[in-house]
């Protein structure tokens, strides 16, 4: 979807994309907004720590801002008068953020970097953190940020109950020092840590590595799918990968570890491969799954939304395992982008090959787009269904 040029002003803006905090009045939007999962651009956390830093932190702090989903936070700190470096691994709610400081007019230059940084400069006076839903992630976060951190420096989480366990707190304990969490708010906490500059947390254990049967070795960073293993779904796919000795060129969508290009670059060297993926995580896990076991590759690796980056009509197949969630929505929407662009991005006669779990229908959605589907392989929870883009008819 095309990013909305011209901001909304706040007067004529839908009231769920207006944000009144103490630093001011906001409007967001997530990028893309896609009207079938209703998602908000913040939530209940955003609001409890803006409130809390109003009164705790002076306006014109240095702020480290990590996972904040369309700029939630960041937005209202950068118009308060704070430097604000934000870290993030969806180029997507990168974007979202860009387009959120332009809408509201927040011309206060936002440092954007990618979850896989490891230059994070410090000291800084604040971090928040909106807790992820892995603990992976959270753990490889608090790792990044711990070399910014000075002994003044402020340490929060944030983020709703229901993604705050003793686990969550352990975490944070273990990797930067001790650790509490406030009161709920709205079914929102907040966790206090205090940096113990003599804590010594050890050694990183991401990104991991595992094996495959045949001895190739997967790279995954802290916050890919399935992180760590082939989950049943890839599974089956790989099992029912198409032959490709007549195929010039394909496309790993939502790429993850990689495993699945890898596997297509196994079967034909020649096989020119794009992988495509929102994530600097998954992006930087194919790349060295990839230097793992194929070294001196060119391959493409696209950070984007769906097929959004390809050309139209210039690629023979498509595979993916789709998301049926964004963010803490459930819905179809992110599947049919992706089934979208690949027709438009198939040229006549290309294939895409999908897997998902049954209940989701996809053929029904495979036959409003390329008038059918054949199904290739299932098990009890998983189906691989197979669409061929038609040759226009002459």
């Amino acid at each position: 979807m095309d990013p909305d040029p011209t901001p909304t002003p706040p007067a004529t803006a839908s009231q769920d994309r207006v944000l009144t905090v103490p630093q001011g009045t906001f409007v967001l939007r997530v990028h893309p907004e896609r009207p079938r999962l209703q998602v908000r651009a913040w939530d209940a956390a955003d609001e409890y720590v803006l409130d809390h830093v109003h009164l705790a932190v002076p306006d014109a702090a240095r702020v480290l801002v990590v996972g904040d989903r369309a700029g939630a936070v960041t937005v209202p700190l950068a118009a308060a008068g704070a430097t604000v470096t934000a870290v993030g691994d969806s180029v997507l709610a990168q974007e979202a953020l860009r387009l959120n400081l332009a809408a509201n007019g927040v011309t206060a230059p936002v440092q954007q970097l990618p979850s896989t940084t490891d230059a994070l400069e410090g000291p800084v006076d604040l971090v928040v953190v909106k807790v992820p839903r892995s603990l992976a992630m959270l753990e490889d976060q608090l790792r990044r940020i711990r070399p910014a951190l000075g002994p003044d420096t402020v340490v929060l989480g944030a983020g709703m109950t229901r993604h705050i366990h003793t686990s969550t707190l352990d975490v944070f304990a273990a990797v930067l020092g001790p650790t509490t969490t406030s009161l709920a708010r709205r079914k929102a906490r907040l966790i206090h840590c205090v940096p113990d500059p003599d804590l010594d947390p050890g050694p990183s254990p991401f990104p991991t590595r595992y094996e495959l049967q045949d001895g190739a070795t997967v790279v995954s960073h802290a916050d890919v799918f399935s992180q760590g293993r082939v989950d049943a779904g890839t599974r089956l796919l790989l099992d029912n990968l198409p032959d490709t000795s007549a195929m010039t060129n394909a496309v790993d969508l939502g790429c993850g570890d990689g495993v699945v290009g890898l596997r297509l670059a196994q079967a034909n060297p020649g096989l020119q491969l794009v992988f495509l993926d929102e994530s600097h995580m998954a992006i930087g896990s194919a790349r060295a799954t990839m230097a793992a076991n194929l070294p001196g590759r060119e391959d493409t690796y696209l950070l984007g939304d769906g097929m959004d980056p390809v050309a139209d009509a210039s690629v023979d197949l498509v595979v993916v395992n789709p998301p049926f969630h964004d963010d803490h929505a459930m819905g179809d929407a992110i599947a049919w982008h992706m089934f979208t662009g690949a027709r438009r991005a198939l040229r006549p006669g290309g294939t895409l090959l999908v897997v998902g779990n049954r209940h989701l229908a996809y053929h029904a959605k495979l036959a409003r787009l390329f008038g059918g589907s054949r199904t290739v392989a299932s098990d009890a929870r998983f189906v691989v269904l197979s669409a061929r883009r038609k040759a226009p008819r002459r």
